[in-house]
């Protein structure tokens, strides 16, 4: 159970709202896992004494005394945080009663708001109780063996709109209840509500998707540290306090009470960092830490890091972003912040946000009109207020709608947003301007369509055309560009290569189009990301990595990633360590003690994270490819007992074992599996690869065929189900497979290439025509086309 310092304490999970949003973990078989993606980059200022400027009509004065450079400080440790309350009584007073404080709270009659006076809840076929017996509150419900028990709850999770519980189910876990408190309608529902989530789905609450030690705790205490146990497959976790105080963002505070009774001269009065630091990435990366959607680098994190030191971000992939960015998953707010005007001219989460309270600074349009305003100027030290323009905004002139109704408030058009976890309403922080008919053309969300739908969407479009129809020439836009080029449109990698070469493009989306760039080579795309292995953006640099990675053969891409071994920011020097994971084999030259210790880092990360099934995997894909070969079934073994329904897990054994002589227990193995999930499109591929290893190829035409039916979508189950039939014999309906993946996805380059030499080989010299000319439009410069 974990503890704070001075008593027991239980970690907490997250559903899957709240839990597989915070963290991800991109796992591609066959390559080294867990992807480091972040974003933006963490300056200090500079700490040397201040330079005096005379202006030149005034006699120079004596050199002044030299100023005492700051006493450098010893590493920090929590303190209780009743301390702060003396000298900081009004900060606690906009604390006390925030989300902030009361985000997570032992569970008693003051902080357990749902029912539980005997009632009971049915949903997704199982039953739940909710009862009290003296002082605590019980959850009679399915647990991970699908029987009904008795389970404690431990913690209150959040306060509004939903307040959920987590369950103490023994060894230190916390798990987080599928089922939440409706705060304002006073009842219970389901987070998942018709998905059918059971004892044996992964986003049941007993399972390891919603365990709150990894997923949830962190980000709603203070000083958490994990605590996994992997020999005994246990927790101990510990925090500081409960909710998220103060040492949360400033740091620990012994220093600081120090600095106070001394009044030395500590860098930044005794903290880590100065959240007030003119440079507004500072505090922007402290809040992303919990306002982001991201995966741990370790347990815990470091005050005064990077944030990519400590975390991946997600960049805009189209699984969590909309095509022009606005939130899609629950991804939080930093993702689309990143991408904001705002965010390049220096507002920081401070400047609308009281950071206390978590209550906006001003009530209505309040916020917005701090610097939009009838002076075309900002007040807001630190924002760049070009480009401002002198207008009233808080009008029906500008708003087009009756000022106090839907539509006159700067959020309704200009921060969209969607429910998550069932009833909270999460805003989008990319303050887009609404468009209608870019919106209808790119299938993305927009304000306007989203209130006035079917015909009066099609007024209301028309409408827009006429207030915009003087509005200059813009540039290619991110959006309109992307949408070229994640649907093979022609133009697409010219669209492609102009948006990386603009100056003023968001770091979030240049790290994003340069994860496209692999469907588009050419000499000029490798150019490109050649050039952004040097961005000033952490980001940026990582993804750049992957780009080139998958243009160049190792040996040739050594030469240029070496240099980011040695790169200030951990989640790129990983990256490039194991992107040179097979060149270092064999040596790095003068780059190879930085390989060794990037490489080390990255193991490090992995052991960190033990009690994740996709560490694991990753530790035993590294291990296997570092030639320690006795180590990989161990771990491969331990990933699914992590988690047994982690499937790339259990396909990697499969191929270890084959590959080891022991097709038999492999084969077993696997074959358990898919009679247990038979609906797995993941253990129907790899039956259907086994099989044609095995020279069963007529045998494994189903499974094949299987997989690519469960998961349409999969480009790679598609293609091997194509080139399984035309080795079959069967062209035609190879060509019919193709076909059908071409228009899901039309930017598949293997498909593309392998259609047009199926045409060929078939006497289909005109069809074969036809996908070639396409193919140019998209990209001339690809080197397939020579």
């Amino acid at each position: 159970m974990p503890k704070d310092k001075n008593k027991a304490v239980t970690p907490n999970p997250d559903s899957r709202p709240t839990l597989m949003s915070r963290y991800l973990f991109p796992v591609t078989i066959g390559i080294l896992l867990l992807a480091v993606v972040g974003i933006g980059w963490f300056l200090l200022g500079n700490n040397s004494a201040p330079t005096t400027y005379v202006p030149p009509s005034t006699p120079v004065a004596q050199p002044a005394k030299p100023q005492p450079k700051p006493v450098a400080m010893a590493p920090a440790t929590m303190v209780d945080e009743q301390q702060c309350q003396g000298c900081h009584s009004a900060q606690v007073k906009d604390w006390q009663g925030s989300h902030h404080q009361l985000a997570m709270q032992e569970a008693n009659a003051e902080t357990m708001l749902g029912d539980f006076n005997n009632v009971t809840f049915k949903a997704e076929n199982e039953t739940t109780r909710f009862s009290r017996k003296d002082n605590d509150f019980w959850v009679n419900t399915p647990g991970i063996d699908g029987k009904n028990a008795d389970f404690k709850v431990a913690y209150t999770f959040g306060i509004a709109p939903l307040q959920q519980y987590l369950i103490e189910v023994g060894e230190g876990r916390l798990q987080a209840l599928g089922i939440a408190w409706d705060t304002e309608k006073n009842r219970w529902f389901h987070l998942y509500p018709g998905q059918g989530v059971t004892f044996k789905d992964p986003l049941h609450w007993s399972k390891p998707s919603q365990n709150a030690n990894f997923m949830c705790v962190e980000c709603h205490t203070t000083g958490y540290k994990r605590n996994f146990d992997a020999a005994k497959n246990t927790f101990d976790s510990q925090w500081n306090s409960l909710g998220v105080g103060c040492q949360a963002c400033h740091g620990p505070a012994s220093n600081h009470l120090e600095w106070t009774a001394k009044k030395t001269d500590l860098i930044h009065a005794g903290f880590a960092v100065d959240l007030k630091d003119k440079n507004a990435t500072v505090e922007i990366e402290t809040c992303a830490r919990c306002h982001s959607r991201r995966a741990p680098l370790g347990d815990g994190f470091t005050v005064g890091n990077r944030l990519m030191d400590d975390y991946l971000p997600s960049p805009l992939t189209r699984e969590l972003y909309a095509l022009d960015g606005k939130i899609k998953d629950e991804v939080f707010e930093h993702g689309s912040f990143a991408q904001s005007k705002m965010f390049d001219k220096g507002v920081r989460c401070s400047n609308c946000h009281n950071p206390h309270s978590t209550e906006l600074k001003a009530p209505g349009n309040g916020v917005c009109l701090q610097c939009h305003n009838t002076a075309g100027k900002t007040p807001v030290e630190g924002v760049d207020g070009k480009g401002l323009q002198a207008k009233n905004y808080d009008s029906i002139e500008h708003t087009r709608h009756t000022m106090g109704q839907p539509g006159s408030q700067c959020v309704d058009c200009h921060m969209p947003g969607k429910f998550y976890m069932g009833n909270d309403f999460r805003h989008d922080h990319s303050f887009s301007i609404p468009n209608p008919e870019r919106a209808t053309k790119l299938g993305t969300p927009d304000a306007c369509l989203t209130c006035h739908q079917g015909k009066a969407g099609d007024k209301v479009t028309e409408q827009f055309k006429l207030w915009s129809s003087a509005s200059p020439a813009q540039a290619p836009r991110y959006d309109e560009s992307l949408w070229l080029i994640r649907n093979g449109q022609p133009g697409a990698a010219q669209a492609l290569y102009e948006q990386l070469q603009r100056s003023n493009l968001p770091a979030i989306q240049r790290a994003t189009l340069l994860a496209e760039l692999p469907l588009y080579p050419s000499e000029q795309a490798l150019k490109l990301a050649t050039k952004d292995l040097n961005n000033t953006a952490p980001q940026v640099r990582e993804s750049a990595i992957r780009a080139i990675s998958a243009f160049l053969p190792p040996a040739e891409r050594a030469p240029l990633l070496s240099p980011l071994l040695n790169d200030p920011v951990k989640a790129v020097r990983i990256a490039a360590a194991r992107d040179l994971l097979s060149v270092a084999r064999t040596g790095l030259g003068t780059a190879q003690d930085n390989w060794n210790a990037a490489i080390g880092e990255y193991e490090a990360v992995q052991k960190s994270l033990a009690e994740r099934a996709e560490a694991n995997l990753n530790l035993a894909m590294l291990y296997q490819a570092s030639g320690r070969s006795s180590e990989v079934e161990g771990l491969l073994r331990t990933s699914l007992k992590r988690d047994p329904d982690f499937y790339p897990a259990l396909v990697t054994l499969v191929q270890w074992l084959e590959a080891n002589g022991r097709r038999q227990e492999a084969q077993a193995l696997l074959a358990q599996s898919l009679k247990e999930h038979p609906d797995a499109a993941l253990l129907q591929h790899t039956q259907g690869l086994s099989l044609v290893r095995a020279g069963k190829a007529e045998q494994a035409m189903p499974f094949l065929r299987k997989a690519a039916q469960l998961e349409p979508q999969n480009g790679q189950y598609g293609y091997v189900l194509a080139v399984a039939l035309h080795d079959s014999g069967k062209v035609d309906q190879a060509c019919e497979e193709l076909e059908r993946l071409l228009k899901v996805q039309p930017a598949n380059r293997n498909a593309r290439l392998s259609l047009i030499q199926y045409y060929l080989n078939n006497g289909q010299e005109p069809k074969a025509q036809v996908l070639l000319q396409g193919w140019k439009k998209m990209n001339m410069g690809d080197p397939a086309l020579k």
